[in-house]
């Protein structure tokens, strides 16, 4: 039987609610996610001639985007900083290590379904840097776009989430908890191996729209691969 006191307000109470995902993120450092860049440019350079041959000179991509990463990297070693011009140069580096993986994904695809059966082990190899770059590069996307990006996490008045965590969710489970580069890479994994959000809700148009495209592309390369591979073992 309620005695008529509200335990739960007061200060604390308040407190706590804004906990659940209005509190501003403490540091964004800058490390995590270049080294992801890094991992996709490795992975994109040991892909095989044909799945890049839409792209220009094998060279090309690779220099252009770790030009923009040290770029980024010099302009603001550890910790993001809020610059307009550096989130564009940021922008621009993820879609271009986007780009990059969905014409090599094009090109997996066509050689797939119309290569033989004896180039089909090669490119059933090839599939595991495309998929792991499809996470990397949407892990980079949901990191700069939610709350509007790194650098407007920081401060107190940054917009509603993109992305709803656990720790975000229920008020006082993870007091001062703000996501990480990390957090988001997860979502991504997640995303790309169930085709479909986990523990991490999309809550905006373009979140969902972002999670509906890599859980597609992931789901091609899943089917795909898994045909061809039955194929090349009958």
């Amino acid at each position: 039987m309620s005695d008529g006191v509200d335990h739960g307000a007061g200060p604390g109470r308040e407190r706590d609610d804004r906990v659940a995902w209005g509190i501003a993120s403490t540091v964004e450092r800058r490390w995590p996610a270049s080294l992801a860049v890094l991992a996709a440019i490795a992975l994109q350079v040991v892909l095989p001639d044909d799945l890049i041959r839409g792209l220009g000179p094998r060279w090309l991509i690779p220099v252009l985007e770790g030009l923009l990463a040290l770029a980024l990297v010099i302009a603001s070693p550890r910790r993001i900083v809020a610059s307009d011009r550096l989130r564009i140069v940021s922008i621009a580096l993820i879609s271009m290590v986007n780009l990059a993986n969905v014409v090599s994904l094009i090109e997996l695809v066509s050689a797939l379904l119309n290569g033989s059966k004896a180039a089909g082990r090669p490119l059933v190899y090839a599939s595991v840097p495309i998929w792991l770059t499809n996470v990397i590069v949407f892990g980079l996307w949901y990191w700069e776009l939610d709350r509007g990006g790194p650098a407007a996490r920081l401060r107190p008045d940054h917009r509603r989430p993109d992305f709803m965590f656990p720790q975000q969710g229920v008020p006082g489970m993870a007091p001062g908890w703000t996501p990480g580069f990390f957090d988001y890479l997860y979502t991504s994994f997640t995303n790309a191996t169930a085709f479909s959000p986990t523990d991490t809700m999309p809550l905006t148009a373009w979140a969902k729209l972002l999670m509906m495209v890599q859980s597609l592309a992931s789901l091609l390369i899943v089917a795909l691969v898994v045909s061809r591979a039955v194929n090349i073992l009958s």
